[in-house]
């Protein structure tokens, strides 16, 4: 296993910052999945590489836009028409997936050097993201398991709701220091725990 570099080294600091007059609102840590991969369908394939994501992590994926699944291994969830990211805590993710994504089906294209993963988590949790995205966060809008795409200040972020008060974020490594700081900076008002 080659040893994971982290791009948040020089502005990753363990340890309670912020606001605490009313405890930790949010928990923020890097999350380091061995495989992340993006799958895309073409037109009229979609059916077959959702069942095929299915076949390969066991999750079972809904129809429909931003529809996803998580377990304590692997996440996946549709972010455009076709298009899902999978995560996977072993490494491997698209060889797997290459016996099985034939060429008449879709693509394949392996993130994992690619992308950082965040996590955020805490009770305060969707009221810091919505500071930094026009989105719904609330449970009934964003249920457990789905997922977007959408950028703040030209970072694209994919992010999953991992938990009822939980959400992975997915940004390009070569803005994931800039992006973490923003969300320390987000989240110093409502206190937050660096893990």
């Amino acid at each position: 296993m080659v040893e994971q570099l982290s791009p948040l080294e020089p502005v990753f600091r363990p340890g309670s910052h912020g606001n605490f007059v009313d405890g930790v609102g949010v928990t923020l840590s890097e999350i380091a999945p061995g495989s992340i991969v993006q799958l895309a369908a073409w037109p009229g394939e979609e059916k077959k590489l959702m069942a095929t994501i299915g076949s390969v992590t066991g999750l079972k994926l809904a129809d429909g836009a931003g529809a996803g699944a998580s377990s304590e291994h692997c996440s996946a969830f549709g972010f455009a028409p076709g298009k899902f990211l999978v995560s996977d805590a072993s490494e491997g993710l698209a060889t797997a997936f290459a016996g099985k994504v034939t060429a008449a089906i879709g693509t394949i294209t392996d993130l994992s050097h690619g992308r950082t993963a965040i996590r955020i988590g805490g009770p305060k949790s969707e009221w810091v993201l919505a500071k930094l995205f026009a989105v719904d966060f609330a449970l009934a809008a964003f249920p457990q398991g789905s997922g977007i795409s959408t950028t703040h200040h030209d970072i694209f972020t994919q992010i999953q709701r991992s938990g009822p008060d939980s959400f992975d974020l997915y940004v390009f490594r070569s803005f994931a220091r800039s992006f973490w700081k923003m969300l320390c900076h987000a989240s110093d008002e409502v206190g937050y725990e660096v893990r």
